[in-house]
C-alpha cells in the first residue's frame, strides 16, 4: 500500500512563533474551500487538537515518535488520512526539538522526515529584518535531509518591514508563502498547563477557529501551499488499522505469582525481561460495556484507544461526570483519561451519585484504568473536596510543573498491564498526590530518575503516566478481557 497524501508539516523556530495559528487557520481555511483536512499534531499534546478538529470536523490525531515508536508514524499517519484531500501537521516547540538528550527522536524535523513531507517555518519577524535570512538560512542547512519549501512571516509590521523581510529571504532562496501582519491576538486563553481545551469553551472556541481562518486566507497563498503540500513524497506501507495491531502483538505477559504485589526486588522489574506468554488470538466473544469518561473535566484522550477497545470487544459509552449521576448501565470496565478536574474540582465533588457508583465498581473488582486527571478524581480528595475515596490518598494543585516523557515498566500486574510490561509514557501535570505510590506500584520510571508511582489496587490502574496504546496494543485486549471475566 501506498499513501499518496498531499501533505505538509507546519514548523517554526521555537514556541510562541504562532505555529498552532497558522497550522488550526490553514486546516479551517483549505476546509472551508471544500478539501477534506486530515490534522495531526506532532508530540503528546491533548490540547491543539481539539482545535484542529474543530477545524476540520476530522478526528485530531497525535504522531509521537517517542511514545510510539517512528515506526508507527507513517502507518498512524496514514490511519489519520485515509480517504482525506490533504494532512497538515502541527508541530512541536522548535522544529529541531525533541525528546531531551535523544537527538532528534520526537522533533518536528524526525517526523516531517518519516512522513517524506515539506516543512512551512513560521517565523515571528517583529524584532528583525535582514536576519531572518541568516535565521532561515541555518534551519534549511541544519539537517540537508529536512526540505523546508517557504516560510511564513509572522506579526510583520509594516509594508516597509515586510519588503525588507522578503528582500532578504530573496538572498537565500526561500518563498515568501505568506505574511501575517502584527495584530490583537486570536481569543484562545491559556492557563497553567497551556490552551483552554475546545471542550470548555463552546461557541467562543469556534469564533476562534474563524478568526484564525480568516488571519490566514488573508495573508497566505493557499493556493502555493497547496502545491507545496502535493510535492510531497510517497508512503510506502499499510495504514495502522486497531484489529490487526490486537493480532499481530504480543499477548498480555502471564502474571506474576503474586497479582498486585511489587516483586520483591524492584530493580529486578525495572532491568529484567519481560515475561512472556504463549501465542493467543483477540477474544471475539460477547461484547463487554467500558465506560469512557468524556465531557470538559476530561478532555485528554487519543481516539486509537477508543478504536483498540473496540477492536478487543468493547462497547464503548462516553459519559460526562459533571452531568451523568451514574455510570452507563451495565458498566463492565471504565477508562477515565487526562483532564482538568482541579478546574471542576466542585462540581465533580458535588455529584455524589457518580462518585458513588465510581467507587461500587472499584470495590467490585472491575478494571478500571485511570491517567493523571483520573487518578486525581480517584484519591480520597482533591484540594480538600471530596472524590471518588477509591484511592486512600490525597491530592492538591502544586506551583511546581511535572513535565516530560518517561521510560517506564509495569511493576505490578494489573487489569491493564502485566508486570514487566515496557511502555513508554509522558506527564504533564500542576499537582501532587500524597502518598505517590501505593504498596502496590504501577510504573517504574527509568528516566529521568528511578523512582515507582501510582496504584494497583483491586482491579484500578491510576496514575500520572499518560501513554499511547497504540505502542502496546495487548494493553486494550488484556483490559478488555479482564472486564470479561472480572
Amino acid at each position: 500500500m501506498v499513501t499518496s497524501v498531499p501533505r505538509l508539516v507546519i514548523a517554526a523556530p521555537s514556541s510562541g512563533s504562532g505555529k498552532t495559528t497558522v497550522a488550526t487557520g490553514l486546516m479551517a481555511a483549505l476546509t472551508a474551500r471544500g478539501l477534506a483536512v486530515s490534522p495531526h499534531k506532532v508530540g503528546p499534546d491533548y490540547i491543539d487538537p481539539g482545535y484542529h478538529a474543530l477545524a476540520t470536523g476530522r478526528v485530531g490525531r497525535n504522531l509521537d515518535a517517542y511514545l510510539c515508536g517512528p515506526e508507527l508514524v507513517g502507518p498512524l499517519f496514514a490511519h489519520g488520512s485515509r480517504g482525506c484531500d490533504i494532512a497538515v501537521v502541527e508541530g512541536v516547540m522548535g522544529l529541531y526539538d525533541g525528546a531531551a538528550g535523544e537527538g532528534e527522536l520526537a522533533s518536528t524535523a524526525q517526523v516531517a522526515k518519516l512522513l517524506r513531507a515539506p516543512v512551512v517555518l513560521v517565523v515571528d519577524a517583529s524584532s528583525q529584518s535582514r536576519s531572518v535570512a541568516a535565521l532561515v538560512h541555518g534551519f534549511m542547512s541544519f539537517d540537508p535531509e529536512v526540505r523546508i519549501g517557504g516560510v511564513i512571516l509572522n506579526k510583520v509590521g509594516s509594508d516597509r518591514h515586510e519588503a525588507l523581510l522578503r528582500e532578504a529571504l530573496d538572498s537565500v532562496g526561500v518563498p515568501v508563502l505568506g505574511v501575517l501582519r502584527r495584530a490583537a491576538p486570536v481569543e484562545t486563553p491559556s492557563r497553567h498547563l497551556g490552551l483552554v481545551p475546545v471542550a470548555e469553551r463552546g461557541a467562543l472556541a469556534v469564533e476562534a477557529v474563524a478568526a484564525m481562518a480568516a488571519q490566514v486566507a488573508g495573508g497566505c497563498d493557499l493556493a502555493a501551499l497547496v502545491a507545496l503540500a502535493r510535492s510531497a513524497g510517497l508512503l510506502a506501507g499499510a495504514g495502522w488499522d486497531a484489529g490487526e495491531a490486537l493480532v499481530s502483538s504480543p499477548p498480555p505477559p502471564l502474571p506474576f505469582p503474586s497479582p498486585g504485589a511489587l516483586p520483591p526486588d524492584s530493580r529486578s522489574a525495572l532491568d529484567g525481561p519481560r515475561p512472556q506468554a504463549p501465542d493467543g488470538l483477540v477474544d471475539a466473544g460477547r461484547p463487554v460495556r467500558v465506560a469512557v469518561a468524556g465531557g470538559a473535566a476530561f478532555t485528554f484522550s487519543y481516539s486509537e484507544h477508543a478504536e483498540l477497545l473496540t477492536a478487543a470487544g468493547a462497547e464503548v459509552v462516553v459519559f460526562d461526570p459533571l452531568r451523568d449521576e451514574e455510570l452507563p448501565e451495565g458498566t463492565a470496565g471504565l477508562v477515565v483519561g487526562g483532564g482538568f478536574p482541579e478546574v471542576y474540582a466542585s462540581e465533580l465533588s458535588a455529584n455524589e451519585g457518580l462518585r458513588k457508583s465510581v467507587a461500587e465498581l472499584a470495590l467490585s473488582g472491575a478494571p478500571v484504568a485511570a491517567e493523571c486527571a483520573g487518578l486525581l478524581y480517584l484519591c480520597r480528595d482533591l484540594d480538600g473536596l471530596p472524590m471518588c475515596g477509591v484511592l486512600d490518598a490525597s491530592a492538591r494543585m502544586s506551583e511546581r510543573l511535572t513535565l516530560g516523557y518517561r521510560d517506564a515498566v509495569a511493576v505490578s500486574d494489573s487489569a491493564l498491564a502485566g508486570a514487566g510490561t515496557r511502555m513508554r509514557g509522558h506527564e504533564f501535570h500542576r499537582t501532587v498526590v500524597e502518598p505517590d505510590a501505593g504498596s502496590a506500584p504501577a510504573w517504574g520510571m527509568r528516566a529521568p530518575e528511578r523512582r515507582v508511582e501510582g496504584f494497583v489496587e483491586r482491579g484500578v490502574h491510576a496514575s500520572y503516566l499518560h501513554t499511547h496504546w497504540a505502542s502496546e496494543p495487548g494493553v486494550a485486549r488484556r483490559f478488555v478481557e479482564r472486564c470479561r471475566t472480572s
